[in-house]
């Protein structure tokens, strides 16, 4: 009974050390992790349209420790042959592709260093219409406890690709926990980190959001919405009493409704705000007990002038109160600039109670959305940089800082001098 008992032990120790040394296999979907240039295009199945020499596509995954790994694709050249380069850090394969239905093509063994690894596919020669159609890069020789990140088969490709959005959640004095009335903050985006498709975010509250976006190469906006209490992705649906009523608006100011993330109010100005300058954004919360509502308000400026733009004012139904949950982020909403970095610096931030009197934010935590979250991603990074607090997101770079830590700050600024009585309403 012993000698069993040892000998069944023996091979379950022998099994279960085998599966913990076996090398694991990524299999890293372009749909979710990969960028073209020129005419060739990313869908969720991969790679298509790769026509021309000019087109350039760009893979990436991240390992956390150094690895020798053998490299793959998944692919197929539909008529004729082809011949494409794969370059991954210095190593350069030259390979031939000739089968038209789907097959993999090994490419060879590299040494990776921790860190993103960027694997670059260009066009050679071809005898038919396209290269290849690429589905799959496959990463073979890594320990199960050298892990591989990149964004999953069965994950959002569309939310992958975008990239991780990370947030400042600041800390409210407790003297005024149920009493802010008026919430600063000031941002400055760094030159050329105002890639398009960002959203450098101010002033976040329970009810909404307020800050600017960079929406093309000739457009920008300062985008301030909120929220309907009512739960829908469609805005259309929302009972006239739940309705986002919007007040007031200032000169030149659209406003309208949106969906898609929850339903509301929303309204933008087209403004040429420009990356290396300061922006001041300065958030009002108005409680109506008597008609069960309350009125959020949203003004803009340039640092050091004096000219307060009144964005909006929009009245929330079945609300009472002051600002809570205050907030800043910085997010993509283009995934085809998911592979670029962009950054802000956030600074600044006071909080003035009903009575008028400022209270300066010493603390924020630094947070992250699913995407950062489960490791889909992480090119993210965010807390204190040169005495300010800032948040970085995009472009595959290495220096990681965890989510959920706490950062204090003090400063020697004074509140902002603003007459509450002369802001344009």
């Amino acid at each position: 009974m012993r000698k069993t008992l040892l000998l069944i032990l023996f091979i379950t120790l022998t099994g279960t050390i085998c599966a913990f040394g076996q090398a694991a296999k990524a299999i890293i979907p372009l749909g979710g992790n990969a960028w073209a240039t020129g005419k060739a295009v990313i869908t969720d199945d991969g790679l298509t349209n790769w026509k021309s020499a000019q087109d350039a596509i760009s893979i990436y995954f991240r390992v956390d420790k150094a690895a020798e790994l053998t490299f793959a694709l998944r692919l197929r050249a539909p008529e004729g042959k082809s011949k494409i380069s794969i370059t991954i850090g210095k190593h350069v394969f030259v390979k031939q592709v000739a089968n038209a239905g789907f097959d993999t093509l090994t490419i060879g063994k590299v040494m990776v260093q921790p860190g993103y690894i960027k694997v670059d596919l260009k066009g050679v020669n071809k005898s038919g219409s396209i290269y290849a159609d690429v589905t799959e890069l496959i990463a073979e020789g890594a320990q199960p406890a050298n892990e591989l990140t990149y964004v999953k088969t069965g994950s959002s490709f569309h939310f992958g690709r975008r990239g991780p959005s990370v947030h400042l959640r600041y800390n409210i004095p407790q003297e005024i926990k149920n009493d802010v009335r008026w919430f600063y903050n000031e941002i400055t985006v760094p030159q050329k980190m105002d890639v398009i498709g960002s959203y450098f975010m101010a002033d976040g509250f329970s009810g909404g959001y307020f800050g600017m976006q960079v929406n093309s190469d000739t457009e920008r906006r300062v985008l301030f919405s909120v929220w309907s209490p009512f739960k829908t992705d469609d805005p259309k649906s929302i009972p006239d009493s739940l309705r986002i009523k919007l007040l007031n608006k200032g000169d030149k100011v659209h406003g309208g409704e949106f969906g898609d993330e929850g339903s509301g109010g929303q309204s933008y100005l087209q403004y040429p705000w420009q990356a290396g300058k300061t922006y001041a954004f300065l958030l009002e919360a108005e409680p109506n007990k008597l008609h069960n509502s309350t009125t959020y308000t949203a003004w803009f400026k340039e640092t050091g002038t004096d000219k307060w733009l009144l964005i909006a004012s929009f009245s929330r139904p079945q609300t009472v109160g002051y600002l809570t949950d205050l907030y800043s982020f910085v997010e993509n909403f283009e995934p085809d600039n998911g592979n670029k970095i962009r950054m802000a610096y956030y600074t600044n931030q006071w909080l003035s109670d009903s009575a008028g009197k400022w209270h300066a934010v010493t603390e924020a935590k630094y947070t992250g959305d699913e995407t950062a979250r489960k490791n889909y991603r992480k090119d993210y990074s965010g807390g204190l940089k040169d005495g300010r607090l800032y948040l970085r997101n995009g472009g595959f770079f290495d220096d990681l800082t965890p989510l959920n830590q706490k950062f204090e700050y003090r400063r020697s600024l004074h509140p902002p001098m603003i007459d509450f009585n002369k802001l344009p309403r």
